[in-house]
This record gives C-alpha cells, structure tokens and sequence, in this order.
C-alpha cells in the first residue's frame, strides 16, 4: 500500500505571504505612499507608489522565506548536561564583556574616532546605564516601571539646580542626586506594595506624567517649559576644559601641555560615563548573588512562595525601586553636565519607552543583552537619518523584526546567580 504524500506547504506558504503582503499594502499607502511639498507657498499632495510595491514586495518575499523555511530560524536544543551549558555560557559571556569593555576603552584613542563617533558612543552608553538600572526593577524583581525617566529627571534637575544655586561641583552633585533619585523610588514603591502587572504599569505611568507636569508648571523652581541654562560643565579634578580659564586656574590642555581641542571635553565624558556604567554592572552583578538580589528573583518568580519563604515583599520592592531610581539619577546627573541645558521635554513618556524597549529587546535580566540593544536603538536611527522620512518606520521595522525572530530578546537565557556543585556519583549498588 502506498502512503499518501504530505501536502505541498506551498499553498499555505503563498496564502500567509499575500495577507502580509495586503496588510503591509494597506499600512504603506497612506504612511509612504503620499507626501506633501511646499509649492508656492501652499501644501501640494504627491504620490510615490513605487516606494509601496517595494515594501509590500519585501513582505510578501520575507513572509514566504520566514513560511518555507522556519527551521533556519529555530534554536537546536542543546543535549549537553546543564552545568556544562551554563559554564560554557558564562565564560563566553565573560569573553564577549571583556571584549567590550577594551573596545570602549581604546575607542577614543582610535585614529578613525572622531567628534560625532564619541558623540553617539555616549549617548550609547547613558542608555546602556539606564538599562541596567531598570533590569533591577523589570528584569531582576518582575515589577513593570513605566514611568522611570522621571527618576532620570530628578537627577537631572537634582544635579542642576545644586550646581545653579549652591555652587557645588559635578562631583559633589553626582551623590547627592543619586540619593535624591532613591528617594523619589521609594515614594513611588509605597503606593504601589500591593499592585502587580498592568495596575503597577499604570501608576508608574502615572508617576512619571506627575513628575513632567510639576516640572512645566512649577517655574519659579525648574524654569518650567524653557528648563535650566548655563549649568556647569565637569572638570578633570579642578581643570576646566576652557581655552580662556579665568583668573586663578589653570585650564586642562595647560597644564598637560597640549594644544586646545574641544575634543578633550568630549573624550573626557565618555570616559565619565563609562566609568559609571561600569560601576553599575559590577554593583548589579554583586547584588545579585547577596540575599537582597535572590529576594528580587524570587519576587520575580511567585511572590506568593516568596512570602511563604519569609521574605518581606515590601521591602523588597521599596529596596528595587530605590536602587534601580539611584543609577538613573546618576545618570540624569551626567546628562545635565553633559548637554548644559535640560527642560521637561527631555523626559517625556518616549524616553521611558525607549529605556524600556532595550532591557526588553536585550532580554529582562542580561546585562550583555542590554548592551546590544542599546546599541542596536541607538546606532540604527543614526544610521538611517540620510531616510528622514522613512526613520522611525525603519526603526520599528527592525523592533518587530527581533521581537519575531528573538521573542525574548536577544539574549534570553537567564542563567542562575549560583551553580550548586554536582553531587559526587556513587558505585552501582
């Protein structure tokens, strides 16, 4: 007897791809297929439908490759034992870290750098800080914080008004708004003890909202919509990065002898910030493995078993939200020094989406993997700004592309903070 042949995935195949390709003819239409241009003074509609078929061709092309063939896509499981896959998993981790770190670190002496590379390469590094002190709420203790660039905001404004009206120095503002920052997470955790999932997501939400408004509003304090000029720039222990110090000082290319260059300030940033980035991934990692750290993961897990255990799941998330609000008031605090200038503007509810989108495009709970994404959502926009008008499409094409491909970021095994040694194999019985 002869078995019947398994049907052809062709049909299924074509009938996926021309649904995507239909659903990406609609979407194309109206958001690239018109434009208007300034044609004597007044507003004139055109039309660039070849810019439709090409993206509704690559969508029926991708989809049909993505039906065809899923197993290029799909991970082979690994059969070696787990403490082999975990050792081996870690000390690439380890290869991969310490590679990045000599690459940071040699990246401002390279002969190619130059202004706009250390430019983007800092700004890449505030959002790979900003990950990692979210991965403490969201990725190590599972609680949702949509609203965590208003702790960025106070140690901006922290750092800025200290610096504006007391005449304290980068140095000794960075502390104090960290622990402002800490503060303001605890009064966020108090409310919301008893909340968990799409409730917490709200009132985080709504914290940050408050904390914008009450900067517009309140202009007396903050310079409401116009922000806070003239903020003073770091110094290299005392060494201002001026050409003309003033009477008294010494500027910092005097006194090593060199040349005046801006690009001294700018390096010196970098190098600011790396340093502090640094410091929070070796403080993440470290409390990770203390009591407080396996207390968050087991919060993460089921708090119903953890407080079974006996662990206090209050202070637990107030512990979360302070630690995690203190990194992204330090790094608020960089960013006011570094631009000179802030306003509310720069801590809209984007700024927290995006922090968010690279702990979650990173995979909750790496650190290595929030380094990728930072760097994948700030370098990709860069690149495509010669496509003005197609960037942010890009951009979101390329989020829904991983989250496809990489559902749960690109690095999504959370390996455990501890390995329990193997028990020691005994003779047959």
């Amino acid at each position: 007897m002869i078995a019947a042949a398994a049907p052809s995935p062709l049909p299924a195949a074509l009938k996926e791809a021309a649904v995507a390709a239909v659903v990406a003819l609609a979407l194309a239409i109206p958001m690239v297929g018109f434009y208007t241009v300034d044609e004597g003074g007044s507003l004139v509609a055109k039309t660039r439908f070849d810019w439709v078929a090409i993206a509704v061709a690559a969508v029926f092309a991708g989809r049909l490759a993505l039906a065809l063939w899923p197993p290029a896509w799909r991970l082979k499981p690994r059969r070696e034992p787990a403490h082999v896959a975990v050792d081996g998993r870690f000390t690439l981790m380890k290869f991969f870290g310490a590679a990045a770190v000599t690459v940071a670190v040699v990246l401002p002496f390279l002969p190619f750098t130059d202004r706009y590379i250390i430019d983007v390469a800092t700004t890449v590094l505030i959002y790979v800080m900003l990950g990692w002190g979210l991965n403490i709420v969201v990725g190590l203790a599972g609680l949702l914080d949509l609203g965590y660039v208003a702790f960025y905001a106070v140690g901006a404004y922290s750092f800025a008004l200290l610096a504006r009206n007391f005449g304290l120095n980068f140095w000794e503002c960075l502390p104090l708004a960290g622990i402002f920052a800490a503060l303001f997470g605890v009064l966020l955790g108090f409310p919301v003890l008893r909340l968990r999932g799409d409730y917490l997501a709200i009132v985080t939400l709504g914290f940050g909202e408050m904390i914008r408004i009450v900067l517009v509003n309140w202009q007396s304090f903050t310079g409401g919509p116009n922000g806070l000029t003239s903020i003073p720039r770091p110094s290299f222990f005392g060494l201002p990065f001026t050409r003309t110090p003033e009477a008294g000082e010494t500027a910092f290319h005097e006194f090593f002898g060199l040349e005046f260059s801006s690009y001294h300030r700018l390096a010196f940033l970098y190098f600011v910030i790396l340093v502090l980035a640094l410091i929070t991934n070796a403080f993440t990692l470290r409390i990770r493995r203390l009591p407080v750290g396996r207390a968050w993961e087991a919060l993460r897990e089921d708090e119903i078993a953890c407080r079974a255990l006996g662990i206090n799941p209050t202070n637990t998330k107030l512990t979360a939200f302070a630690i995690g609000a203190m990194f992204g008031g330090f790094a608020g605090s960089f960013f006011a020094a570094r631009q000179g200038f802030i306003s509310p503007e720069s801590f809209t509810f984007i700024e927290s989406a995006l922090i968010l989108a690279v702990v979650v495009l990173g995979g909750m709970g790496s650190q290595i993997g929030i380094v990728f994404a930072a760097i994948l959502l700030v370098v990709l926009p860069e690149i495509a700004r010669e496509f003005a008008e197609l960037r942010m499409v890009l951009f979101g094409a390329a989020m829904i592309g991983i989250m496809v491909w990489r559902p749960h970021g690109l690095l999504s095994r959370r390996d455990p903070s501890i390995l329990l040694p193997l028990p020691k194999a005994t003779g047959a019985s």
